[in-house]
């Protein structure tokens, strides 16, 4: 199946996904009020948390149903180690799902400040939050199995369906039914049921047909995976504190109604990420099939072409976010004084964003190759001066110190320790892949975004976000100028058409 197909129904999933829900986010503060959205952004918080820490699963799937279907093992096997695995998250979701339910009062009475919201609400929320959690633990590796089948096309419909669901179909409960914030999460709970419902009914289509009662659950074929599936284990666990301990901070200090600000902060800046992340899905697994061919020089192609890939995106995304985030929240929200008190925080999470989208290459890597030690340390080494650095500085500065730590910090672990991972695994590279890669493309999209400060601005919000717009275009063609491969691209077609136009 063609990459480009892939990453191109990835996009078309994402943006709608992260159009709606970017449309819709004033109504939910509209109808829920500001302490409610903070409830969101905690619910947000533990989703991603708990996500992190996926025992390795569907690393695990997506690496399993790759090398199958690469053909490396037999259909029986894969069976019985997915049902195997399937068994484990069905345990592990519970567990955890249990665990929210019973620390639901505690969280409620204890670690949130709720000022409007009484501790019953907050607490009933939570445990809804824990149900939907747990479901969408397990809803994992059926993601998982349908990644590694690349079934692209039919998994973006079947998201923006579930986005349309979930993001749109709830005004309609707030307007007829209730705009409580209980409401609002039981609403998610059915929403997640539905779609794991789905999932299940496709993986179990797309997976090889064996003997009724072969496949069933066994602890052996686990084995063969353990040691790998124990490194992501550990490495989403790492991975988990160094994404989420600052939001977890900020938390539990702020009221609650500010918490929503941050996270509202935190989830435009996330709009980085959210870009580049259709062509991370597509691109592993298919550096991940190359490599299980033994073709080193394509791997390393992939693996630069896809950095420049990443890299024109996170950068010319970032730096506009980082140098119009005030003017991009008054835009989004019509709410000047949000968004004097949000722009800081707004900035240093784009920018340093923007740095993890470019450190994370290494790690796409070591994934193809199944060699994760390396990983595993570096994640480990970044955890350690991370989170001390966060207590100090959200104590101190609140929202704006976690903004700094975050960019510091991975700014950090891109210069010191990016070299040393690929002096191990693609020895020779980095410099060159520093100096051509990464380097034109992040200079000319910051030089550009920063150059836009200073462009006259219209004083009507529908104006100010057409000329947003365009600018943006225009930071991401210029940013686009740095990417050999795009030059290189350009110049073969126009060798083409000039020798066309010369025969003709």
């Amino acid at each position: 199946m063609s990459l480009k197909r892939n990453i191109l129904a990835n996009y078309l999933s994402q943006i709608y996904a992260a159009v709606i829900g970017v449309v819709m986010l004033p109504f939910y503060i509209q109808y829920m009020g500001a302490e409610a959205y903070g409830l969101v952004g905690f619910f947000a918080l533990l989703q991603a948390w708990f996500l992190h820490l996926d025992m390795g699963l569907m690393p695990s799937v997506i690496r399993a149903t790759i090398r199958f279907r690469g053909g490396d093992g037999d259909a029986l096997g894969l069976r019985r180690l997915l049902w195997s695995l399937e068994g484990v998250a069905i345990c592990v979701a519970s567990l955890v799902g249990l665990g929210l339910i019973l620390g639901a009062d505690s969280i409620a009475g204890h670690w949130l400040k709720a000022e409007h919201l009484s501790r019953d609400e907050v607490a009933n929320a939570i445990r809804l939050m824990a149900l939907t959690i747990a479901l969408k633990w397990t809803s994992e590796f059926y993601r998982g199995v349908i990644s590694g089948f690349e079934r692209w096309v039919w998994f973006s419909v079947f998201s923006a369906v579930i986005a349309t669901i979930r993001f749109v179909m709830v005004i309609p409960f707030f307007i007829w039914v209730s705009s409580s914030v209980e409401t609002f999460f039981l609403f998610q709970l059915c929403v997640t049921a539905l779609e794991i419902a789905f999932l299940t009914r496709k993986t179990y289509a797309l997976l090889p047909a064996v003997t009724i009662g072969a496949a069933r659950w066994n602890w052996k074929p686990l084995r063969n995976i353990l040691g790998f599936s124990a490194a992501m284990a550990l490495t989403g666990a790492m991975w988990a504190s160094v994404l989420q301990t600052d939001k977890l901070l900020v938390s539990g200090m702020l009221p609650l109604a500010e918490y929503g600000w941050f996270s509202l902060a935190v989830l435009a800046g996330s709009g980085v990420l959210l870009l580049v992340a259709p062509i991370v899905t597509a691109l592993v697994p298919r550096l991940t099939a190359v490599h299980a061919l033994g073709d080193v020089a394509s791997l390393l192609e992939l693996y630069r072409k896809g950095t420049q890939w990443v890299g024109i995106l996170a950068w010319s995304s970032g730096g506009v976010l980082a140098s119009q985030a005030e003017r991009l929240i008054w835009i989004w929200t019509g709410d000047a004084q949000l968004a004097a008190h949000t722009n800081l925080t707004l900035s240093l999470y784009a920018l340093g964003n923007g740095v993890m989208a470019l450190s994370a290459f290494p790690y796409y890597l070591q994934f193809a190759k199944g060699q994760l030690r390396l990983h595993l340390l570096g994640t480990i080494l970044l955890a350690l001066v991370l989170v001390p650095c966060l207590i100090w500085a959200v104590s101190r500065y609140g929202a704006a110190g976690a903004g700094w730590t975050w960019l510091g910090s991975h700014i950090l672990f891109f210069t010191l320790w990016i070299p040393v991972v690929h002096r191990r695994h693609a020895t020779g590279l980095h410099i060159d892949w520093l100096l051509h890669d990464v380097a034109p493309i992040v200079l000319l999209a910051l030089t550009a975004a920063w150059a836009s400060r200073w462009l006259p601005w219209p004083e009507q919000r529908v104006l100010a976000c057409l000329q947003l717009l365009m600018v943006s275009a225009g930071v991401l063609m210029i940013s686009s100028i740095g990417s050999s491969w795009l030059r290189a691209r350009i110049a073969h077609s126009w060798r083409q058409f000039m020798r066309q136009d010369g025969t003709s």
